[in-house]
C-alpha cells in the first residue's frame, strides 16, 4: 500500500471493501441458520433470532438426529460422495492423459476433443436421459446417482490442460528408463498434479453432495433419497408438528419446544457441515488448480 500509486491504493481499498461485503454476504446467512437451529421454537416463530441464539436449546438437533429417515439419507449421500468421487476421478484421469498427448503421438486426439466439446455444449435432455437410465434398470438403484454423472467433460478438459503443462522432458526421460504409460501416469503426472486433482475432487464432492434432482427423478421410494433430496423435500413441504401422528409423551414434549424453522435450520446446517469441514483443507489448492489448468491451449 505504501509503495503503490494513489490509484493502486484506492483500487486495493475498494477491492478489500467489495470482497469483505461479498464474504459477509456468504458468511452471515450461515451464522443466522446456526443461531436459528439453537433457538427455541417460540423465538423462531416470532422472528426474534438474528445472529445469536434466543432461548438456547439443542432440542432441534436431538430430534433431527433421532429420525431414521435423516440418518438413512445421510448414509446414502456419504456413500454416493465417496464412490462417485473415486469413480469420476478415475475416469477423468484416464480420459485426460491420452488427450494431453501431442497429435503426432495420438493422431485421433482432435476428433475426441471435438466430440467431448460437442457433448459438453449439447445434451439429449431430461426425458431421453431418464429413458436411458430406466432402460438400464437403474431406477430405485444406488448407482443411478453415480453412473449418469460419472464423466464430467469440463473436469476432463481442466485436467488435460494441466497435464499438457508438465514438461515433456520428464516423460521422455521416463520412457528412456523403460517406463510405460501407466508408470508415467502414476509416478510423474499424478504426483505433479496435486493442485488440479484437489480442485477437480472438490468440484466432484460438492456436486455429489448438493445434487438433489437426480435423487428425486430416479427414485420412486423416498427411502432411497440421498440427503440433498430428503432435505429439499423437507424444506419444500414444511414438517407437520401436529399431535395426531402417534408420538409418545416424551416426543410430544420435544415437539412443543420446536418449530418448522428450527428443524429446517438444524437439518440445513448438518447437511452443510461436511463441506464446511472439508473445504478449508483443499482451498489452498483451489486457485492454483484452476489457473494452472485453464491457461494452456
Amino acid at each position: 500500500m505504501k509503495n503503490g500509486s494513489i490509484g493502486s491504493r484506492v483500487f486495493r481499498v475498494v477491492n478489500c471493501i467489495i470482497l469483505s461485503v461479498a464474504g459477509l454476504s456468504c458468511f452471515l446467512p450461515i451464522i443466522h441458520i446456526l443461531a436459528l437451529s439453537f433457538s427455541s421454537g417460540s423465538a423462531a416463530a416470532q422472528g426474534a433470532v438474528g445472529l445469536w441464539p434466543v432461548n438456547f436449546t439443542t432440542a432441534a438437533y436431538k430430534f433431527v438426529l433421532a429420525k431414521k429417515e435423516f440418518l438413512d439419507s445421510l448414509k446414502i449421500s456419504v456413500m454416493r460422495t465417496l464412490v462417485g468421487t473415486v469413480l469420476s476421478m478415475i475416469i477423468t484421469i484416464l480420459c485426460a492423459y491420452p488427450l494431453s498427448k501431442r497429435p503426432s503421438t495420438f493422431k485421433a486426439r482432435k476428433v475426441y476433443i471435438w466430440v467431448f466439446v460437442f457433448a459438453m455444449l449439447f445434451n439429449g435432455g431430461l426425458i431421453p436421459t431418464y429413458l436411458v437410465v430406466k432402460s438400464t434398470g437403474l431406477i430405485d438403484n444406488f448407482f443411478a446417482l453415480i453412473i449418469p454423472c460419472a464423466m464430467n467433460i469440463f473436469n476432463i478438459i481442466l485436467m488435460m490442460n494441466f497435464f499438457r503443462g508438465i514438461p515433456v522432458s520428464l516423460e521422455e526421460a521416463a520412457y528412456l528408463d523403460g517406463a510405460g504409460h501407466l508408470s508415467v501416469l502414476c509416478k510423474i503426472f499424478l504426483p505433479l498434479s496435486t493442485p488440479s486433482l484437489a480442485t477437480i475432487g472438490l468440484f466432484t464432492v460438492i456436486g455429489h453432495w448438493n445434487s438433489w434432482f437426480d435423487g428425486m427423478i430416479y427414485n420412486n421410494n423416498p427411502v432411497h433419497y440421498p440427503f440433498a433430496t430428503y432435505l429439499q423435500s423437507i424444506v419444500k413441504a414444511s414438517v407437520n408438528l401436529s399431535l395426531n401422528k402417534g408420538y409418545d409423551i416424551e416426543t410430544i414434549k420435544q415437539l412443543m419446544q420446536l418449530s418448522d424453522q428450527t428443524l429446517q435450520a438444524a437439518q440445513v446446517f448438518l447437511g452443510s457441515l461436511p463441506i464446511l469441514l472439508v473445504y478449508p483443507f483443499i482451498q489452498k489448492y483451489f486457485t492454483t488448480g484452476l489457473t494452472l489448468g485453464g491457461v494452456k491451449e
